[in-house]
Parts: C-alpha cells; sequence; structure tokens
C-alpha cells in the first residue's frame, strides 16, 4: 500500500503513529505564572544531545482556554521551565487519566491521584516515585507546520534516578519496565533488554 497524506489514507484510522513505534513517553509536568501546576503525556518525545544533554517533545493540538496550543507549552512559554517523569508500567492508568482535558486551573496531580514533590533545580514539581525525572530550561519553542504543532526543546540541568532502578552503577530500565506508546489506543512495555557490539568496538 501506498499513500499521500494529503490526499487520505483511506483507512479506518491514520496509520502514522503505528508506523512510528515504539515511542518513549514524555510526561511533562509545569507550571504557569500563577502557580497552577499541569501533568500531561506526550508521546512525540525524546532525547537529541548528550552535551549539554537535552530533550524535546511536541504538542500537536489546542484547548479552548489556551491560545492556540495546549497547557504545558502554554506554562513554558511562561516560565522558560518544565520537568520530564518517565513512565513506568505500573503507573500507566495514573498517566492515562493526566490525559484528561482539563481547565488550566485545575491540577492533573490531583485529579489523577499523582503525589508531587518539588524539583530542586527548577521552580516546579515532578512526579513523586518516578523512575527518573529530568529538570529542564527550555533552550528553545520551534512552530512546526500545521496550526498548532509546536516542539519544545529543553536542556537538562536535574537528574533524578529512584535509587532501586541502580544496579551496579547502571540506570536498569529492567527494574521498572518503561511504557512506550504504540498506535491507536496501543502501548507496549519493555521486559526484554539485550546488546549489541558496534562494529569499531
Amino acid at each position: 500500500m501506498f499513500y499521500r497524506p494529503e490526499e487520505g489514507h483511506g483507512l479506518p484510522h491514520n496509520p502514522f503513529n503505528a508506523i512510528v513505534t515504539p515511542r518513549p513517553i514524555g510526561w511533562i509536568s509545569s507550571q504557569d505564572q500563577n502557580g497552577n501546576r499541569n501533568l500531561a503525556p506526550y508521546s512525540f518525545f525524546n532525547a537529541v544531545a548528550y552535551i549539554p544533554p537535552q530533550v524535546m517533545f511536541s504538542s500537536t493540538g489546542q484547548k479552548p482556554d489556551q491560545d492556540g496550543t495546549k497547557d504545558s507549552v502554554a506554562n513554558i512559554r511562561e516560565t522558560g521551565v518544565f520537568c520530564v517523569n518517565i513512565v513506568e508500567y505500573v503507573m500507566r492508568d495514573a498517566m492515562n487519566l493526566s490525559s484528561a482535558s482539563l481547565d488550566k486551573t485545575e491540577d492533573e496531580f490531583t485529579e489523577a491521584g499523582i503525589d508531587a514533590i518539588a524539583c530542586e533545580t527548577i521552580k516546579g514539581f515532578r512526579v513523586h516515585g518516578a523512575p527518573a525525572s529530568l529538570e529542564c530550561k527550555l533552550t528553545q519553542i520551534l512552530k512546526l507546520p500545521g496550526e498548532t504543532n509546536f516542539a519544545v526543546f529543553g536542556e537538562v540541568i536535574g537528574v533524578h534516578m529512584r535509587d532501586d532502578c541502580m544496579v551496579d552503577g547502571l540506570f536498569d530500565v529492567r527494574k521498572f519496565k518503561p511504557l512506550s506508546r504504540l498506535g491507536y489506543r496501543d502501548y507496549s512495555v519493555v521486559d526484554n533488554v539485550f546488546s549489541l557490539d558496534r562494529p569499531d568496538d
């Protein structure tokens, strides 16, 4: 099968998200200048550089109570900081609850029953008990083609790793089983790991 996206795919559901998989989930916590907290999962998320460490996520929609975007992007524009929380399998239901479209003054931490803890290097909160959290300062927000598409880039300036996820000095994903996003309504979990040596190692 071949299709041109501008002409449509003719399928019951858009296959694009099912093709680009699995995708890590960035559980983005932020707050506005008035201290209203927000927590939302984004599957257009990844690390993009080592030195300095940098991450990005993309927001592709809007809310009626924000100016052409969602709460996360609006908050980060205001404050210049955000935190990426890594989602483990046991937190899947709480993560899903935090994706609800709430008023910008409503707190997803509270609505989803998630404990919050203050960040160390930025003004804001992270998910208590997350396997890892990355405190970030905004480097740039890029407007992408499409009416409400934005890519948010940040430099990681603080890293939290849960002690039980450390094994012999390594951060071991098998200890918490990261959740990943597939297509449609589907998810997967990382519970099997193998290594490959590079040809020039």
